[in-house]
């Protein structure tokens, strides 16, 4: 069983205050159920599943993982696109009391087996193949070395299988429903394991509880005014808190529907919204940025849509603007895995603060902008941001030496911050090195490692360069050696295609330059840089 890691005094204080409950997060889809079964859950694609229709899915494959041994605290682990089988599982482990473990699908072999034996998972559930890859053959490629799995299931979309794995529909077709079974789990039990951007470090798998999710959802709800005949719209990932949070779990809270988008396509996703009227979206700024465009470019409307969340990157004020032109009110939302979005701008104020703050807290979230040792600044004073509340995570699996959350429940977010006005705060810049391109979080440190695989350069830095779509991209300052003439963009995109480094950290401009900035103790002056390449942008847009 994980261990979760919460402040008793927190605790204590959350139960008073009724922010957390005995229920855990089975106890909720089972009210949904009971109370809407024949209304519709989600729609994939042609597939329209109800509440009823997903328990009794769920319901098998939960007798089929315990038939194969999974028990309460037992993590399962999976790669799967933003697919309704994600659903399943979900609700399949909530019903043994297990653990899921979601991983992004751009984890290869060496990542992927890296966060594996970090949760040490007893079943693995992937795609045969899914956008040029083999997740087949990848996973059966790894099992000599994850000898704690115990059993792989494979979803066939795409292709058939060609191994003795089992595919989720055999199994969901030959087990016997698990039917009231209570698990032995409560409400401060971890629920699931959300893997971080690694911003820091290498990616950390952050501990969430029944209590931690349930809070932060229906506050979610309440903050919305959203009811059982809202629809959201899913495009993002479902390994993220955006999705399998906000998405998912919002929906069986109030017996909602949720529409999911395999993968993002703009034509698409302005049709699937207008054909189930959708009334609101969470995602990246790069996908509202699509839409409008592509609403601008054929005069189009989505006049279901309320309003659209987002975060990841700053929101130009014409932005918001402009999804207003729409009936769109934009709102900004700003957090993390392990302290899901607690600042965010009201649909209501969403015109008035323009995009120029990242919100308030949402009720029962504390936050603090503090100095270099831990005190409180004064209001106006730039600091970094610590929330504490009942959504924040209860620590990383595997990390015992982690200082976040502290031992008060404060999670230290890395990142910058400026109360403007009273309970009102805006994000200014970060401490930890990151670029944030379309809403995902990449680490410098990686990225500057892959540098050096070009024996071309001398000295090389990676910046994070504005852009009106992405929000920030990958630039890359690099000095050559003396007997080296000329290399390019095209030059070092070879070097990584041939090195196999993955396509989403490569860089998407190159500078050459005499010399790389540095401090005194040898740092990187990131600031000069960054500084150097908006300048450049400013000049060829003719700003």
């Amino acid at each position: 069983m994980l261990q979760p890691r919460i402040a008793k005094k927190q605790k204590q204080l959350y139960y008073e205050k009724g922010y957390w409950r005995k229920e855990t997060l089975l106890d909720h889809w089972q009210n949904a159920v009971r109370r809407w079964p024949e209304r519709e859950y989600l729609t994939d694609g042609d597939r329209r599943v109800t509440y009823r229709e997903m328990d009794e899915k769920a319901s098998r494959l939960a007798g089929f993982l315990r038939g194969r041994g999974v028990e309460e605290g037992d993590v399962v682990a999976c790669q799967i696109p933003v697919w309704s089988e994600f659903a399943v599982l979900l609700v399949a482990c909530l019903k043994i009391g297990a653990v899921l473990h979601p991983l992004s699908l751009s984890c290869e072999s060496e990542d992927l087996l890296y966060f594996l034996d970090q949760s040490r998972p007893k079943v693995f559930v992937c795609p045969t193949f899914f956008r040029k890859r083999n997740y087949e053959d990848q996973i059966g490629s790894l099992l000599p070395q994850v000898p704690f799995l115990r059993e792989v299931l494979l979803i066939d979309r795409k292709r058939p299988k060609h191994s003795s794995f089992l595919t989720m529909e055999e199994a969901i077709g030959n087990a016997d429903p698990l039917r009231d079974h209570r698990p032995a789990v409560t409400a401060d039990d971890v629920a699931v394991i959300l893997c971080t951007s690694g911003s820091t470090g290498l990616p950390k798998g952050a501990m969430l509880t029944h209590n931690n999710i349930w809070y932060a959802e229906q506050e979610f709800v309440r903050e919305l005014h959203l009811t059982k005949d809202d629809v959201m719209f899913m495009p993002s990932p479902l390994n993220h808190a955006t999705g399998l949070q906000h998405g998912l779990v919002t929906a069986f809270l109030i017996g909602s529907r949720v529409v999911l988008q395999e993968m993002f396509q703009v034509e698409e996703a302005v049709f699937l919204m207008n054909r189930e009227k959708c009334t609101y979206s969470m995602g990246a700024t790069t996908f509202i940025y699509d839409i409008l465009q592509v609403l601008q470019q054929t005069n189009g409307r989505i006049p279901s849509m309320k309003f659209y969340l987002c975060g990841g990157a700053p929101i130009p004020q014409q932005m918001v603007q402009k999804a207003w032109s729409f009936g769109i009110r934009l709102c900004e939302v700003y957090g993390s895995t392990e302290s899901t979005p607690h600042l965010f701008v009201p649909p209501e104020m969403a015109l008035e603060k323009n995009g120029s703050v990242s919100g308030r807290p949402i009720k029962g979230v504390e936050v603090r902008v503090v100095d270099e040792q831990g005190n409180d600044v004064p209001r106006g004073a730039e600091g970094e941001e610590y929330s504490r509340g009942p959504n924040v995570f209860v620590g990383y699996i595997g990390c015992t030496d982690t200082k976040s959350p502290d031992e008060n429940g404060w999670n230290h977010s890395g990142d910058l911050c400026v109360e403007k006005e009273e309970g009102f705060y805006r994000i200014t810049g970060r401490k930890k090195e990151i670029i944030i391109r379309g809403g995902e979080n990449l680490n410098i440190h990686q990225l500057e490692e892959n540098l050096e695989l070009c024996p071309q350069f001398s000295a090389a830095a990676i910046v994070p360069m504005p852009d009106s779509r992405m929000g920030e991209r990958i630039c890359a300052y690099a000095v050559l050696k003396e007997d080296v003439e000329t290399f390019t963009l095209m030059d070092l995109l070879t070097v990584y295609y041939q090195e196999k480094v993955p396509k989403w950290q490569w860089p998407e401009r190159l500078e050459i330059v005499s010399e790389i900035p540095r401090t005194e103790s040898g740092k990187i002056k990131r600031y000069v840089l960054q500084q150097d390449i908006c300048e450049k942008i400013e000049r060829e847009s003719g700003i």
